[in-house]
């Protein structure tokens, strides 16, 4: 079957779910790394490897949607460590970023009853009021659904008074793996429990000029064939999107990751987090199976600086963020973090031209390739 799978990618042909179910279990892992690369030039600049100065601000901790997955949500608003910032304590935070030279701030929190839905509207207008040099990628679907359920209004609805507010990209969380089998273990009786209502709030983003990403955190419950059916959904949402001729709204870019288990509930259920090797496979798969997704984003955050720039020569031609700020995944016992300086030197490393681009992939700066010279040893 590789042989025929090598022949479609180098005509740049589609692969179906068969093939991409192949290439994840039984197709040797270096075959992958130049099939990849080829399918990454259909779309990108073959030396150039972007990333974005970013952070990641969380406006609550309180959530009802009892992700076994995560260690960062709260119930009780009487906790000690349960929180929910105004808009205003919001705004200071997004401020230090912005002194610090930050061009995204990506927002996202517990699913809060007890927030109205102006909240929402009035924290994307501040930022793009106070600091218009911030893009705000600001709720993902699952958030989205929440503003429908307090507003009574529909996801195209809450989209188009996002877009109204000033806002015009979204992230991909709330994904996990596309398949309500596996959503059903992972997030019970929470408004993100099944695959349609993921792609349904990114349809109606798209449908309204939005840019967004989509997102897989996989190394869980998941088997094989749900890792490709949730590429599949992906693929078949941004056909939708270029089908419409009216708006440049559609996914961006695909950022996988593993899941984290220590000190979350499902950690019992998995024995061993997913490895390298699957990383780099899923990668390649992602650059060959989503044709039509222009990026795939190595995350240095989640797999760690080697593997992540190992991850450039297996398809992958973002570097993602700086993150200056995060804590859903430190709460899961992971702490990683990077430098700007420290980015560029990551991808200079592995052999690419870094440039700085913005969330909507516009690029700000572009880099020469800075090679590092090893000092000689001394006697």
């Amino acid at each position: 079957m590789i042989n025929d799978i090598r022949t479609k990618v180098l005509r740049d042909e589609r692969i179906d779910f068969e093939e991409g179910l192949y290439l994840l279990q039984d197709a040797d892992l270096l075959e992958l790394a130049p099939l990849a690369t080829h399918a990454k030039l259909r779309h990108n600049v073959p030396d150039r490897v972007t990333y974005v100065i970013d952070t990641n601000l969380n406006y609550t901790n309180l959530c009802d949607a009892y992700c076994s997955f995560c260690a960062f949500y709260r119930t009780d608003p009487t906790d000690p460590s349960a929180y929910t910032y105004s808009v205003e304590q919001i705004m200071e935070k997004v401020g230090r970023a912005s002194d610090k030279g930050v061009t995204t701030v990506l927002m996202q929190g517990g699913l809060n009853d007890a927030l109205p839905y102006e909240y929402y509207l009035n924290m994307v207008r501040e930022t793009v009021k106070r600091y218009p040099n911030v893009m705000p990628h600001y709720w993902s679907a699952p958030e989205i659904w929440q503003m429908c359920d307090v507003s009574g209004k529909s996801p195209l609805e809450v989209m188009q008074d996002l877009w109204d507010a000033g806002q015009r990209t979204m992230p991909g969380g709330g994904s996990e793996i596309l398949n309500n089998r596996v959503k059903e273990i992972v997030s019970r009786f929470a408004p993100k429990d099944t695959w349609v209502q993921w792609t349904e709030i990114h349809e109606a983003a798209h449908a309204v000029g939005f840019k967004t990403t989509a997102t897989m955190m996989y190394g869980h419950v998941e088997t094989d064939q749900d890792i490709v059916e949730t590429l599949q959904h992906i693929r078949d949402v941004q056909d939708v999107a270029e089908a419409n001729v009216d708006n440049d709204g559609g996914f961006t870019a695909f950022i996988p990751w593993s899941y984290k288990r220590e000190n979350t509930a499902l950690g019992k259920q998995v024995a061993d987090e997913a490895g390298p090797n699957q990383y780099l496979r899923i990668i390649a798969l992602s650059r060959i199976f989503l044709d039509n997704v222009p990026h795939i984003q190595a995350s240095w955050f989640s797999e760690g600086r080697k593997t992540g720039q190992m991850a450039l020569q297996f398809g992958a031609d973002d570097f993602g963020g700086t993150l200056f700020d995060e804590n859903v995944m430190l709460a899961a016992g992971f702490y990683n973090r990077t430098t700007e300086d420290e980015v560029r030197e990551l991808i200079s490393d592995a052999g690419f031209r870094p440039a700085q681009r913005l969330t909507n992939y516009e690029i700000v700066r572009e880099f020469e390739r800075e090679v590092s010279i090893p000092v000689a040893a001394t006697a």
